[in-house]
């Protein structure tokens, strides 16, 4: 059976970030509009993040969205 911790997940929902990030899911919601954290995918209505992504996005320092680039370089 697989485990569904929010730490292995491929994709993580709003709530999922917010706990990442020790922080409220309102402010995950804020942080999109205001472009400080990576952009989302929507897959079926739903608003999610790639963990991969913003694992890396946290290691680069958590730069704002206009300034972070993924796939990194490091991947390629």
């Amino acid at each position: 059976m697989p485990n569904d911790a929010p730490s292995e997940k491929l994709l993580l929902g709003a709530s999922d970030v917010a706990e990442m990030l020790s922080v409220a899911t309102v402010t995950i919601w804020r942080s999109i509009h205001s472009g400080r954290i990576p952009a989302p995918v929507r897959i079926g209505g739903r608003t999610l993040w790639r963990r991969e992504e913003l694992e890396e996005w946290i290691r680069a320092g958590c730069p704002p969205r206009m300034r972070w680039q993924w796939p990194s370089k490091a991947r390629s």
